[in-house]
């Protein structure tokens, strides 16, 4: 079983009109990440976990991936999804390590 982890800091929301940590915790959707088509095929939606964090104001968030709905594609190429997320709760702040488009999986 994989965990996604997508970071929605607060800057992001400020300059990129994407969703704020808070925004994304009460509407279970996470706006345009970068998930490369690797990642994507290995994710079981409705059994993996989703971490949400703001590693700025250090919160965190927990659920369970619903689906991945596909929302254009960077500037390189990869496409980007919305990550929609069941039961998000938030929980205490633990880090985790993120990639350069935000988004990372622990297997």
């Amino acid at each position: 079983m994989a965990t996604l982890i997508i970071h929605a800091p607060k800057t992001m929301a400020e300059q990129q009109s994407k969703r704020s940590f808070q925004a994304t915790l009460e509407s279970g959707i996470g706006d345009g990440y970068a998930i490369s088509r690797y990642v994507h095929d290995e994710l079981a939606f409705a059994s993996d976990a989703v971490v949400l964090l703001d590693k700025v104001d250090k919160r965190r968030a927990e659920g369970t991936l619903e689906k991945l709905v596909e929302n254009g594609k960077t500037e390189t190429g990869m496409k980007r999804y919305d990550v929609h997320i069941k039961g998000l709760k938030e929980v205490k702040y633990k880090p985790e390590r993120l990639g350069r488009t935000g988004v990372a999986v622990i297997w």
